[in-house]
């Protein structure tokens, strides 16, 4: 079986066979999870680096009123932050949104493999900053795009990963999350989600039906959204 993170690492930059047996043995024994468990909760002290290799999970933060708000999205291959560790405690949590295979990798084991493998570093350190600039582009979407724009902005995105890591059959792809759950992840409430989605319909450029989206016009969607990948770094990948 294709190990996702290892798979994810190699797009940014060659990994020796040494370092990829390290970084295949760092995440041998995953666990297998149910959807909406909590790999970690705010407030709890930190622990290992969690590595999705199968299934999908999201940060989130709940606010007093109760109210959720996602922070991002974890598909196969992505991890949680690098420096997670040096926390005092946790200021989010992380829950699996499908059913999922996760791995852990200590804090001890995680400095080891950095010590002594430099393409590994330098991959998870471009993991990292590709984490930051999807973060940048979520604050500009809730701070200065329209309604329509973020929900096509996030489609955009969404897609672009997913086609990236063998998830999406174009135009359709595989979209595990609710309306509730898309809704928490742009700031809107879900009726109002619903109406965005209605028009992006009308104007022919997307279709989202339960757990799948269909892009029926990637231009139009891309022009709605205003949507630039550069903060994904893609030309990154490969560089040596």
């Amino acid at each position: 079986m294709s190990n996702r993170f290892l798979d994810k690492l190699l797009t940014f930059g060659t990994l020796d066979a040494e370092t990829a047996s390290a970084v295949e043995a760092a995440t041998s024994q995953p666990r297998s999870l149910p959807a909406k468990h909590d790999l970690i909760r705010e407030g709890d002290r930190p622990g290992p680096v969690f590595v999705v290799l199968e299934g999908w999970a999201c940060r989130y933060k709940i606010l007093p009123s109760g109210t959720r708000q996602i922070l991002a999205f974890l598909m196969p291959g992505d991890c949680c932050d690098l420096h997670i560790g040096l926390l005092a405690e946790m200021d989010h949590g992380i829950q699996t949104v499908t059913s999922a295979r996760v791995a852990t990798i200590s804090r001890e084991l995680m400095d080891e493999l950095m010590d002594h493998h430099p393409s590994f570093e330098r991959a998870m350190y471009i993991t990292q900053l590709v984490d930051e600039g999807t973060m940048r582009s979520w604050i500009t979407s809730m701070g200065r795009r329209t309604s329509i724009e973020r929900v096509a902005h996030l489609m955009c995105e969404l897609y672009l990963r997913g086609r990236h890591i063998g998830l999406s059959d174009a135009p359709h792809f595989a979209l595990p999350l609710s309306q509730i759950m898309l809704a928490d992840a742009l700031g809107m409430t879900p009726v109002h989600l619903n109406r965005v989605l209605k028009e992006l319909r009308l104007h022919g450029a997307m279709a989202l039906k339960r757990g799948s989206l269909s892009i029926t016009d990637p231009a139009k969607l891309t022009r709605i959204a205003g949507f630039d990948d550069n903060y994904l770094h893609r030309h990154l990948r490969g560089a040596g």
